[in-house]
């Protein structure tokens, strides 16, 4: 086997792993590397790779860094062991074909520097040659007599000598690359996780002062918890790091020692010579003391990385389904940021979501309220609104019932009511103390870009999310407490490809959007929006590379992402990309008329076959007519307003058995959030998501669907909702 680092030597490994095809493979493989982006291959390259998607591309991309790691870290292993003058034809062939990082770095583990151990200190003391006559257990041979030949200055005694050879055979059995995969593999089959929980957490519970809340209740089902290894869950792990984390939990993986002992006999085969009962102590110290904790941290940290990438997996799912939520569209819009105290900061937006002006009001006393209803009502009555947003933080019920109290005022006064409409404001206060947010609105209050961006997420969540930090959205599960790159790469790739499925409108697009579109990044992203502020409205796409930093490559692979509604090309509103305007010319020609008046039409022209050629191929045409039909077609569904009960506005008035309609806000590996209307989401437990089994929540809902529950249990002390989605 080749110790190449190239990452395109092992696409047919990576297209066996992942079940692609090795052609498409290798070339997705030659364009990333090359260079382009994973949203402008997954649209614009399918005759290339044979169609494959985003998530296709970038779990082979990542499968080919890992091997090109594993290759380099084979290479440094192969040069220290040769450096040693150890290296023999068996072990290089070894080393050449192990197929994973575990594999290497147990063949690897008896050559590696050490620093200093009972072991070592042995073998300095002459040693060695004891330790591998115990091992032979030769029959007639005494170990006090085989170790009376090694008595000297350093070895002082019988004890002494046989003590130092049993850590010499300890230190061997626990290296050897056979003895650990054994025992690895036991232990994924057989340990147990356990946690208890840690004394000083019990000390901070006896020492608390009489009737302090014990911090450490929150982790109560794990105070002698047990499950095996190969069932435990993903949630349930983060959940033990966390605990043992906040030092409220002890874990451990446990495995039995006389049954270890056992299961290794064909590899240690302990005999009835005189030596045996050496050899079984060095064993059982071996595995005691060094082998089973490095196989304990080693699954521990398996487990750990398998539950990181589960929760990764967990949140993006959650982010795709936020950031395409169907979006408001250009309608006006009253914005309305919760305050008891401070008030609540109302905000008006344009159809562009434009700042026009604010109002503050004070609704949380009753001596306040009409005269809080009487500002609002005035409020709305001079933006026209198409919608009030409500954000759903502290002071979010009273803010609802003032707007809903305005809203009926409306309808009973003029006959046009106006919707009323919640929206989650998790991080908009991140937002609002933000960079981003300083540079656009630098002489408004914090509460009041708060507002703002509440409107705007009711106008277009995608175009106000990217604004925030993903880990502020309030999604998954224990997503701070994740591997912080794992995340980071999971979600800024999620991102990514919502924006470019939907596509940017290059002269309004903040720069905070147009960061994520293929090719662009922020650097860039703020030089185009100073391009824009400078020079004025881009009058097509083409103008793009009057931009500084902007060249062919850049271009190629952002273009067509962006959208120029009136430029002099028509297809600049589309997702057709320029490289293929001079083919839909043709088409438009063949067809016996222009691209403009092809556009917006179901194509009626010759068979498609007859534009088929080496580089463009059918994907190519499909699309092509797909956007001519429907140029800059939004991906996302059409709005609709969350029909609630109108008797079910708080906690209270929720009763056990009631049927409810709900929308999804959270998904998690053991159930999802329901919003019902009362400001208190609630849990549809993974075992009452559906009349089947179910394992993992994502297989039944997403944030945004709309759902109906029932009502199981109501903890009012606790706040806490109980539903099912059961038919029953």
């Amino acid at each position: 086997m080749s110790t190449t680092s190239e990452p395109t030597a092992h696409a047919a490994r990576i297209a066996q792993e992942l079940n692609l095809p090795v052609r498409g493979v290798a070339a997705a493989l030659e364009l990333l590397l090359g260079g382009a982006t994973v949203p402008f291959v997954a649209r614009y390259r399918k005759e290339v790779t044979g169609g494959l998607d985003e998530v296709q591309l970038r779990a082979l991309f990542e499968r080919a860094e890992e091997l090109k790691e594993l290759d380099e870290r084979r290479a440094a292993i192969l040069e220290s062991i040769r450096e040693q003058g150890l290296m023999t034809p068996k072990l290089e062939a070894a080393l050449l074909a192990a197929t994973t990082r575990v594999v290497l770095e147990d063949l690897y583990l008896p050559y590696k520097p050490k620093r200093r151990t009972r072991a070592s200190d042995a073998r300095d003391r002459g040693l060695l040659p004891l330790a591998d006559a115990l091992l032979r257990q030769e029959s007639g041979k005494r170990p006090n007599d085989l170790a009376a030949a090694f008595l000297g200055p350093d070895v002082p005694d019988v004890a002494a000598a046989l003590a130092g050879a049993r850590d010499i055979l300890a230190e061997r059995l626990s290296d050897d690359a056979r003895m650990r995969a054994r025992v690895r593999d036991i232990a994924w089959r057989f340990a147990v996780f356990t946690s208890k929980r840690s004394r000083s957490s019990k000390k901070d519970a006896k020492d608390a002062a009489p009737g302090q809340a014990d911090p450490a209740e929150t982790y109560r089902d794990y105070f002698d918890f047990a499950e095996p290894v190969r069932k435990i869950p993903s949630h349930r792990v983060l959940a033990l790091r966390r605990g043992a984390a906040e030092k409220v939990l002890t874990t451990s993986v446990e495995l039995e020692l006389p049954a270890l002992v056992a299961e290794l006999a064909p590899l240690v085969p302990i005999g009835r010579a005189p030596s045996s009962d050496e050899v079984r102590t060095a064993l059982e110290d071996g595995l005691a003391r060094l082998l089973l904790p490095s196989i304990e941290r080693e699954v521990i940290a398996e487990l750990e990385s398998r539950a990181d990438v589960s929760a990764a997996q967990v949140f993006a799912r959650n982010l795709e389904a936020v950031l395409l939520a169907a979006p408001l569209g250009p309608r006006r819009v009253v914005a309305i940021d919760p305050g008891l105290r401070t008030g609540m900061k109302c905000v008006g937006l344009d159809e562009t979501g434009r700042y026009l002006g604010t109002v503050t009001v004070y609704a949380h006393v009753d001596s306040g309220r009409a005269r809080a209803q009487d500002e609002l009502a005035a409020f709305v009555k001079r933006h026209r609104p198409d919608a009030i947003a409500v954000g759903n933080g502290t002071g979010g019920r009273e803010a609802m019932a003032l707007a809903r109290a305005v809203n009926k005022h409306l309808r009973d006064t003029t006959g046009q009511g106006i919707p009323v409409l919640e929206v989650a404001e998790t991080g908009a206060s991140v937002y609002s103390a933000s960079d981003v947010a300083r540079q656009e609105f630098p002489d408004l209050d914090l509460t009041i870009r708060g507002a703002i961006s509440i409107g705007r997420r009711l106008q277009d969540p995608l175009a106000e999310l990217v604004k925030i930090e993903p880990r502020s959205l309030g999604l998954g599960q224990y997503q701070h407490d994740v591997d912080e790159k794992l995340l980071d790469a999971s979600l800024s790739a999620v991102v990514e490809d919502c924006v470019n499925r939907v596509g940017v409108l290059l002269n309004s697009a903040s720069p905070s959007l147009l960061g994520y579109v293929a090719g662009i990044g922020p650097g860039l992203a703020r030089k185009i929006v100073s391009h824009r502020d400078e020079r004025g409205p881009f009058k097509s796409r083409k103008a793009l590379l009057d931009v500084a930093g902007i060249g062919p490559k850049t271009f190629e692979q952002c273009a067509g992402f962006l959208r120029v509604p009136g430029s002099p090309e028509p297809l600049d509103a589309s997702g057709v990309h320029p490289e293929r305007y001079a083919l839909v010319g043709t088409m438009a020609k063949d067809a016996g008329t222009t691209v403009a008046a092809l556009v917006g039409k179901a194509w009626q022209g010759p068979p498609i076959d007859r534009y088929l050629s080496a580089d463009v191929g059918r994907p190519t045409l499909e699309h092509i007519l797909t956007e001519i039909a429907r140029p800059g077609r939004d991906p996302r569904p059409a709005f609709e307003a969350p029909a609630w009960r109108e008797d079910v506005t708080t906690l209270d008035d929720v009763k056990p058995g009631m049927v409810l309609p709900g929308v999804v806000t959270n998904v998690t590996q053991f159930g999802a959030f329901v919003d019902v209307g009362v400001h208190q989401d609630g849990l549809v437990h993974v075992s009452q998501l559906s009349d089947r089994f179910v394992r993992d929540a994502s297989e039944v809902v997403r944030p945004g669907d709309r759902v109906t529950v029932k009502v199981l249990e109501v903890d009012r002390a606790r706040r806490r909702l109980s539903l099912s989605m059961k038919s029953g």
